[in-house]
C-alpha cells in the first residue's frame, strides 16, 4: 500500500517500512497523549488487564505529543514496571495524526488498534474489535453510538463531519472520529500520514480494496483533562479529504483531472463565442456590448493552462514512480508462486551450438 510524515501537509504517497523492529507480536496497542497526566494511570489500570484477557502477546505504545504537564513522568513510572508499556516522548506538540504516525512505525504487533488516551474509549473493546477482525476484515471502527460529549461542540461538528466525508470518499462509515479501530498490519504498510489525515486511514484502506467493518463501542464521559478539538477541525477535515481524494484517485493519472477541467472552461468559452454571434448577427449587438468576448478569452486561456498543468503533472507522475521504484497496484496474496513453473517439452528448443 501507500502513504501518509511528522509535518503538518496534504497527504502524500510515500514508501516506508512499518517498523524498524521485527513484528513478532499480536497485538500493538497505539495511544497518543497530549497533557493527560491525570488519565495515565487509571488507563493502565484498566488497559493491562483487559489485554491480558485477550491472551494473545501484545505492546502498548503511548506517544507523548510534548506534554507540559506531568504526563511524561507518570509514562515513564507506568513504563518502569510493565516492560509491555513503551513511550515515545516527542521534543514539541506537533499533532494527532504525527503521534499516530510515529506510533506505526515503531510498532510490532500483527494487529494495530489506536485508542485515545483520555479514558473515554473502553478498553474492553478491544477484544471486540479483534473478534470481528478475525472474521476476515482488515478494518474493524468503533462507533460511539451513545456518544458521551457535549452536542453543540463535540457531536453537532462530528455529524457534520462525518456527513461531507461519506459523500465526498463515497466509504460510509457512522463515526470516523472515532479513534479506537482495529488495523491488519499489512493495511498500513507503507502508509503515511499528514495534517489531520489519521481519520481517513480507513476510506485509504477501502480505496485499496480492504474489507471494512464498524462495530458500536462504548464511550465514557471525560472525567480529567480538557478536549483539545473544537468547530475549526471541520474546515480541516473537508481540506485534508479533498486532497486524500485528488491523490489517490488521480494519483496515477492527474491529467484526467485537470484536462476535464481544461475541456469543461474551453467547452464554455465555446458556447459563449457562439452566443456571442447570435447576438451580433441575429439580435445586432455588438461584441463590445457584452462580456461575452471577455469570458470566450478567459475561458480559452484557463484551459489551455488546466491542460498544461495536466500534462506537466503526468510526467511528474512518471518520474516519480521510476525513480523511486514504486509500483501502480498492490497484491494482497499470492498462490503457488514458490512452487517453479513446470517446463514445456514442446517449446524447449535445441541449441544449434551444441547440435553435432
Amino acid at each position: 500500500m501507500h502513504r501518509m510524515s511528522f509535518s503538518s501537509h496534504a497527504a502524500s504517497p510515500m514508501p516506508t517500512s512499518l517498523s524498524p523492529f521485527s513484528h513478532t507480536l499480536d497485538l500493538s496497542v497505539l495511544i497518543p497523549v497530549y497533557n493527560e497526566a491525570d488519565n495515565i494511570q487509571p488507563l493502565c489500570e484498566a488497559l493491562l488487564p483487559a489485554l491480558k484477557a485477550i491472551g494473545r502477546s501484545f505492546e502498548v505504545i503511548f506517544i507523548n505529543d510534548g506534554s507540559t504537564d506531568a504526563t511524561e513522568a507518570r509514562l515513564m513510572a507506568v513504563a518502569a514496571g510493565e516492560r509491555r508499556v513503551r513511550v515515545i516522548n516527542f521534543r514539541r506538540n506537533v499533532g494527532q495524526t504525527a503521534a499516530m504516525m510515529a506510533g506505526i512505525d515503531h510498532a510490532r504487533g500483527d494487529v494495530i488498534v489506536p485508542m485515545d488516551g483520555d479514558l473515554q474509549n473502553d478498553p474492553a473493546d478491544i477484544h471486540t474489535l479483534i473478534t470481528k477482525l478475525d472474521e476476515g476484515y482488515d478494518v474493524v471502527s468503533g462507533w460511539r453510538r451513545d456518544r458521551q460529549d457535549g452536542f453543540t461542540k463535540r457531536v453537532l461538528p462530528s455529524m457534520i463531519a462525518n456527513k461531507l466525508i461519506s459523500v465526498i470518499s463515497g466509504v460510509h462509515l457512522n463515526d470516523y472520529g472515532c479513534t479506537l479501530k482495529a488495523y491488519r498490519r499489512e493495511m498500513l504498510q507503507g502508509f503515511r500520514l499528514y495534517g489531520e489525515m489519521h481519520r481517513f486511514v480507513p476510506i485509504y484502506a477501502r480505496w485499496q480494496g480492504a474489507r471494512l467493518a464498524e462495530i458500536p463501542v462504548t464511550h465514557h464521559p471525560r472525567r480529567f483533562g480538557t478536549s483539545k478539538y473544537g468547530l475549526e477541525r471541520i474546515a480541516k477535515v473537508v481540506l485534508d479529504l479533498v486532497v486524500v481524494k485528488f491523490l489517490t484517485q488521480y494519483e496515477t493519472k492527474p491529467i484526467y483531472i485537470f484536462g476535464l477541467a481544461g475541456l469543461m472552461f474551453m467547452g464554455l468559452s465555446f458556447l459563449a463565442g457562439a452566443y456571442a454571434l447570435y447576438l451580433k448577427l441575429v439580435e445586432g449587438v455588438s461584441f463590445i456590448m457584452t462580456p461575452l468576448p471577455l469570458m470566450v478569452t478567459m475561458g480559452i486561456i484557463t484551459g489551455v493552462m488546466c491542460i498544461l498543468m495536466g500534462l506537466l503533472a503526468e510526467l511528474l507522475v512518471r518520474v516519480y514512480f521510476e525513480s523511486q521504484g514504486k509500483s501502480h497496484y498492490t497484491v494482497r496474496s499470492l498462490v503457488n508462486f514458490d512452487v517453479p513453473a513446470p517446463v514445456d517439452p514442446g517449446r524447449v528448443k535445441p541449441n544449434p551450438d551444441l547440435v553435432a
